[in-house]
């Protein structure tokens, strides 16, 4: 039996139900086929979970920290299982909002294995899916184009495979019904960082361990050394240029015990973030003329073409920024495209990067380091967060906001943050970005008094040498 569309994709995730409602917008007849659910890992293992989490983490911060806000006494006890309760009930609501539109949008839903198949009687070139499902039956998906938008998953060390007791990933963090006393993270990266700030605010004791020369190496300097010195001050161990390896680890039923600088210290689990997959294996790719590189992500051109050009791939599985913003608008530029609608491309310098630590982090464009290996002649200039009012009121002040300017045409390579409320004030300066704005309308344009936006309006106000309060 078969089914005949105009676009069948391969993975429900964020990149693919966004990518369905822009096709279904333009008339066109979708189907979607996904083995697990509707909105993938960003919404049931991913972005939306750990800010759940990461919200609690921050209430108990707060609770914990109340004499810095001048209350004397405030106190809070919390069981792991409520927490894990207000993470589901999130995302089922917003589950039923992406199966919600689904229907709204008239997209047919395949919960099943998809594959694709070579040039057969249904087809002349390759493109015909088909549907594998649990009970052994199959049905076959006959279309003019393919997008392939399967995502990733978390990647497991030869010595460390993942067992989901001590040894776990970044997805069986979400299963977790109790809190260890501590926890070894192995990645220095957003996933591993992330985990690390909401374990602490809840009472882990937590220690992690970086192979690089340090955390967040694609990050500006001053961010990555600050966000070490605070969590260091919050009480978090950090080790960085410590690769592991099999000698070093020894796991055993209830803990795995790891050798750090000559000293073994027993860990209750260890959390493994060292980075994330393409999922391209059994979807057929042999089948095709689809190339990948070395680490198996598929290459496309720069409007997610592959080698076959009916048949386009987006979002993790091509190896750009693994974020859920990147592959959505990845998606929509792949579909305008194969339906003839001259879509803008997409500027990767324009992408807002955002880490949801305790201080945050947010950057877009090019780093210090970035403009250095361009040859760039570029100028930095900062602007503590002491200097403004609000972000004194929310933390301290902690933190500040980074501009790298190219001295030859005065335009802004990158804006760089780190700080309270920093993951929401990235957004305007993507806007500013995006509109190739001036430092001398950063500087001109007049922001609320007082807010943490504030900072933008200065940074603009310094790199003109008009800085009032720095």
């Amino acid at each position: 039996m078969s089914k005949e569309y105009d676009l069948v994709i391969l993975g429900g995730g964020t990149a693919g139900y966004v990518s369905a409602i822009r096709a279904s917008q333009l008339g066109k007849k979708v189907a979607i086929v996904e083995k697990y659910k509707l909105g993938g890992t960003c919404l049931h293992k991913g972005c939306i979970p750990t800010k759940s989490y990461l919200k609690t983490a921050e209430i108990m911060r707060y609770i914990n920290h109340a004499s810095d806000y001048g209350i004397k006494t405030a106190t809070a006890d919390f069981d792991m299982k409520d927490i894990v309760d207000k993470k589901n009930n999130t995302v089922s609501t917003m589950y039923g909002g992406v199966q919600s539109l689904m229907k709204k949008y008239k997209i047919d839903i395949f919960e099943g294995n998809g594959r694709i198949l070579g040039p057969s009687l249904f087809s002349p070139q390759a493109g015909t899916v088909s549907v594998e499902f649990d009970n052994g039956e199959s049905e076959l998906l006959v279309n003019q184009h393919v997008l392939i938008a399967t995502g990733s998953s978390p990647i497991e060390l030869p010595f460390l495979k993942f067992n989901q007791q001590t040894v776990i990933s970044s997805d069986d963090m979400m299963t977790l019904n109790t809190l260890p006393d501590n926890m070894l993270i192995i990645g220095g990266g957003v996933i591993g960082l992330e985990f690390a700030s909401l374990l602490n605010d809840l009472g882990v004791e937590v220690t992690v361990v970086e192979a690089g020369t340090s955390i967040i190496p694609n990050e500006q300097q001053e961010i990555s050394k600050l966000i070490k010195k605070e969590f260091e001050q919050n009480g978090i161990k950090i080790y960085e240029g410590l690769p592991l390896s099999e000698e070093l680890v020894s796991i055993h039923e209830d803990s795995v015990e790891v050798k750090i600088n000559d000293t073994t210290t027993q860990f209750d689990k260890v959390l493994v973030a060292v980075g994330r997959k393409p999922n391209t294996v059994d979807i057929g790719l042999q089948n095709t003329k689809i190339k990948s590189d070395d680490k198996g992500y598929i290459l496309t051109n720069d409007v997610y073409q592959t080698d076959d050009k009916h048949i386009y791939a987006v979002g993790d599985v091509i190896g750009n920024y693994q974020l859920a913003h990147v592959a959505t608008k990845e998606g929509t530029i792949a579909i305008e495209h194969m339906f003839d609608e001259k879509p803008i491309l997409l500027d990767y310098l324009t992408v807002p990067r955002c880490i949801y630590t305790n201080p945050e982090v947010a950057s877009i464009g090019m780093t210090e380091q970035d403009a250095k290996n361009k040859n760039l002649n570029f100028k930095k200039y900062k602007v503590p967060f002491k200097a403004i009012g609000k972000s004194v009121i929310e933390n301290n002040g902690i933190g500040e906001c980074i501009l790298i300017k190219d001295i030859e045409n005065d335009k802004v390579l990158g804006i760089h943050m780190v700080g309270a409320k920093v993951t929401e004030l990235i957004n305007e300066a993507a806007l500013f970005t995006f509109m190739n704005g001036s430092t001398e309308e950063l500087a001109t344009t007049i922001h609320a008094h007082p807010s943490i936006g504030e900072v933008l309006m200065e940074l603009g106000l310094k790199s003109e040498n008009r800085a009032i309060h720095v």
